[in-house]
């Protein structure tokens, strides 16, 4: 019989464990180099302070019928699907982001699409998800870089339900 001893704490944050739910949840692209301009951006003007994180590559594209996502996209179906019932979500921000690498790589859109062709995901992806949750506050921005500063603009015709 092997004696079971619990592992040495490597670390301890410094920042308290709140339990408390906001009941929003963002999804964007996973692309490190915008993750705190990110949060940054759904803290400081949004107001979200713990809100539940679904970062992916290409974020919500996936949810935009696109033939090479298909996979990711039953996954993130079933992960919102998932979050919106046991968290209680009544907000998703959707965020995608200039010169996205998901966009020229896997989906190999290049030129003016590569800038174009999220804004329209964005509402395909806001369309199909008011489909399954009808009472959902959902918004769609798109965050530029500009030279060291990343801008965050709303991506137009993206309304569904109130933000809270």
């Amino acid at each position: 019989m092997s004696s079971q001893r619990p592992e040495p704490v490597i670390y301890e944050s410094a920042v308290a464990f709140d339990s408390s739910r906001i009941q929003a949840a963002a999804l964007y692209c996973s692309d490190g180099r915008f993750g705190e301009p990110m949060d940054d951006f759904l803290h400081g003007s949004l107001q979200l302070p713990r809100y539940d994180r679904l970062a992916l590559p290409g974020g919500a594209a996936c949810l935009a019928g696109h033939f090479r996502s298909f996979r990711q996209r039953d996954a993130l179906d079933e992960a919102l699907r998932f979050l919106i019932a046991a968290h209680e979500l009544r907000r998703i921000v959707l965020i995608a982001h200039s010169d996205c690498a998901y966009y020229a790589h896997w989906l190999g859109i290049s030129g003016p699409d590569l800038e174009a062709r999220p804004f329209d995901d964005l509402r395909s992806a806001a369309a199909r998800i008011a489909r399954v949750a009808r009472s959902l506050a959902i918004e769609g921005y798109f965050a530029r870089r500009c030279g060291t500063a990343v801008r965050f603009e709303a991506v137009p015709g993206l309304a569904h339900g109130d933000p809270q």
